[in-house]
């Protein structure tokens, strides 16, 4: 599988952020997005993840080939570690879960209701979701938020890992998550031109 992203660009409430961006992930390669804040980072893998529609280009991936992870864990307070797990397995169509609870190291919480976990344990709870989707792509903004130094080691060991087998991953961060051969794209050469102000295509108010 190869996910390819073809001169696109992309926008944030309603203002364009990036344009012209392109690229090539391969099974079993990690591409890493750097950049200023504010860059569109983010807007950009919220479109890949097809969750805000691009204003032009192309990008070359099945839907449900991606499984996407950013700031929020994507958790249900009321259910144990392991009930979320097997929530998100049932929803993918998935059923193994094991696996994730000991690679994220979440065996000895598995019966502990999510609303009861430390900021970095829901975060470890989040990304083990990533494990039990069965996708492909994994799409990440900023995932070691809330880790400690010994969690980003355990979810570096996943990422790679899941490189190893076949998939693949585009993320954002900052932290380095020891994958020597990813690719690092700068989006700040795509940055896209502002429009000319008294354009009536343009709405001041979003700067």
């Amino acid at each position: 599988m190869v996910l390819n992203v073809r001169d696109l660009a992309c926008a944030r409430g309603g203002l364009p952020l990036l344009e012209g961006v392109s690229f090539s992930v391969t099974s079993g390669a990690a591409l890493v997005l750097r950049g200023p804040n504010g860059c569109g980072k983010t807007t950009l893998l919220r479109t890949i993840a097809g969750l805000q529609p691009a204003l032009s280009g192309e990008i070359d991936c099945p839907p449900d080939a991606i499984a996407y992870a950013a700031h929020a864990d994507g958790i249900k307070a009321t259910l144990t570690v392991a009930e979320n797990l097997r929530f998100w397995a049932a929803i993918y169509g998935t059923c193994e879960t094991s696996t994730a609870l000991e690679r994220m190291n979440l065996c000895a919480l598995a019966e502990r209701a999510a609303q009861n976990l430390s900021a970095g344990q829901k975060r470890r709870l989040g990304l083990a979701r990533l494990m039990v989707t069965g996708r492909p792509v994994w799409v990440l903004d900023e995932p070691t938020v809330s880790l400690d130094v010994a969690s980003v080691a355990l979810f570096g060991d996943v990422v790679r890992a899941h490189l190893a087998g076949g998939g693949m991953a585009v993320m954002a961060t900052h932290i380095d998550l020891g994958l020597p051969e990813a690719e690092i794209l700068d989006l700040t050469p795509f940055k896209a031109r502002l429009p000319e102000t008294g354009s009536g295509d343009f709405d001041e108010a979003f700067l």
